[in-house]
């Protein structure tokens, strides 16, 4: 995805966002978006089945570095969402993005700039920037 299409997309949410335009307003439906993924892809695991979650503790040996422990680290996730699920989530993710452009538009903070400079402390940092 380009700079210039994060930049549409922030445009045409400036130009669409009526009801909630209050940063009060923006942050609570930032919140709720954020729930709403987090239902959607629990939904997926719990009523659907179309994937599983099987955790346990992450096989860190702290006699290697963490380049050389990452191909053994898991995400505990399994199995493909099906097309109903992926839909929601993917749904669900793109209301997120939209509020988060709101909230860009009432701070003067352009999303294009936001995942570019996450992106140079990426290259910058690598693995130290552990989150």
């Amino acid at each position: 995805m380009g700079t210039n299409y994060l930049d549409q997309f922030q445009k045409q949410v400036s130009q669409l966002l009526i009801r909630h335009r209050s940063v009060l307003d923006v942050l609570s439906k930032t919140q709720e978006a954020t729930s709403r993924i987090n239902r959607s892809l629990t939904k997926a695991i719990t009523e659907c089945g179309c994937v599983e979650v099987t955790a346990k503790k992450q096989p860190i040996d702290p006699d290697k570095s963490l380049h050389e422990n990452r191909p053994n680290l898991e995400t505990h996730f399994t199995g493909p969402l099906c097309e109903h699920c992926k839909e929601v989530l993917t749904a669900e993710i793109g209301k997120s993005l939209f509020y988060l452009a709101a909230l860009g538009n009432i701070t003067d903070i352009k999303l294009s700039d936001a995942v570019k400079d996450e992106s140079d402390k990426l290259n910058t940092l690598g693995v130290f920037n552990l989150s």
